[in-house]
């Protein structure tokens, strides 16, 4: 297998050279032989559908298991030494799991001070406040944990987790327990970590919002192999495998010959639609089609069209279409897809 290569101009912290860990062959389960590079001081998000080899990658990154084949390296140097240390895990690499590891009867101060030595208790209560300013969680030092909301856990958690200043920070779905207006704030804040702590950090996720707002890198997996890696923009506009486009979006995905139907023409095999890649009018012609479904999103409405190949989905950001009304379509441009390939096409030239 070729190498991944790492980002230009930056230097690599973790790599799998030839890593490879399985837990069951039929059906697959676990992680195939991969060669990957982690760049130093980047976000770099690892999505994937359930069971693609996520958090298998992760426990490898984090030196909490032992490959089956190849090598998992931090710093050119074997992350798990031929002598089992005690503790696992690697001293520069730190996990922060779904269930947060907190002793939820102790005060946040606590959960988070308690890991430093008493040699200097003057600096060891600086430097926690210092960090609990920085995750905005300060004003919760007297609360227990078991008090707080799961964001605020959340917080909690990846304070305990760089307090000791790690060099690497794993996230394991991190915004799984996060509202949809705290998910905006701690994304945000872990790229401020990144950036300004010059921690690097891995975190796995299936939503696509956190791959494409989060990731300086993102890697896509499935079934256990690695399908695309690259800068997230460029894979949401160029994707080179269907399933990166349906995993990325809410995608419609036709063969060339469905696409003809709808006057789309392409010599490649399939064709991408975005929801955003059609524009629909109200319209009683002969061509129209029904209105199956209406979705209201607040700014903007989600379709579902219904076509003589199958189910559309679309957005809008009218308000003037609704469920059961009749429309004609219109395609601002459309991606032909291989599974090595593609080049967008804009339909209006």
């Amino acid at each position: 297998m070729s190498e991944i290569p790492v980002a230009s101009g930056a230097s690599t912290i973790l790599e799998l050279k030839g890593a490879s860990k399985m837990y069951s062959e039929s059906p697959f389960a676990g992680l195939r032989k991969t060669d990957l590079k982690i760049s130093k001081g980047k976000v770099t998000v690892v999505a994937g559908e359930s069971g693609s080899g996520k958090s298998t990658l992760l426990k490898l990154l984090a030196g909490y298991m032992r490959p089956d084949d190849g090598r998992v390296l931090i710093y050119d140097e074997d992350i798990i030494p031929e002598e089992n240390p005690l503790i696992p895990g690697h001293k520069l690499v730190k996990t922060v799991s779904q269930d947060f590891n907190l002793n939820v009867y102790a005060k946040v101060y606590d959960n988070i001070a308690s890991l430093l030595p008493n040699t200097d208790i003057k600096a060891k209560k600086q430097k926690t406040f210092e960090l609990m300013e920085f995750l905005k969680i300060d004003h919760l030092a007297e609360k227990r944990a078991v008090d707080l909301s799961g964001g605020e856990q959340q917080r909690v958690a990846i304070a305990r987790a760089i307090i000791k200043d790690p060099e690497v920070l794993l996230l394991d779905e991190p915004f799984s327990q996060v509202d949809a207006i705290l998910k905006t704030e701690l994304r945000a804040d872990i790229r401020r970590m990144a950036r300004y702590l010059g921690i690097t950090i891995v975190l796995v996720s299936h939503d696509p919002l956190d791959c494409l707002s989060m990731a300086d890198e993102l890697i896509i997996l499935r079934n256990g192999a690695i399908v695309e890696r690259g800068d997230p923009q460029q894979l949401y506009r160029q994707p080179h495998d269907i399933y990166t486009a349906k995993l990325l979006a809410n995608s419609n995905v036709l063969t060339s010959a469905e696409a003809l139907t709808l006057g789309i023409v392409s010599e490649m095999s399939h064709v991408l639609l975005y929801p955003e890649h059609i524009q629909a009018d109200e319209s009683a012609a002969a061509t129209a089609y029904k209105v199956k479904e209406v979705f209201f999103k607040g700014f903007y409405q989600e379709l579902i069209i219904s076509t003589p190949v199958g189910d559309l989905v679309m957005v809008s950001s009218g308000s003037g279409l609704s469920k059961g009304g009749y429309v004609t379509l219109a395609f601002t441009s459309y991606i032909p897809l291989e599974m090595s390939s593609s080049a967008i096409v804009d339909a209006n030239k």
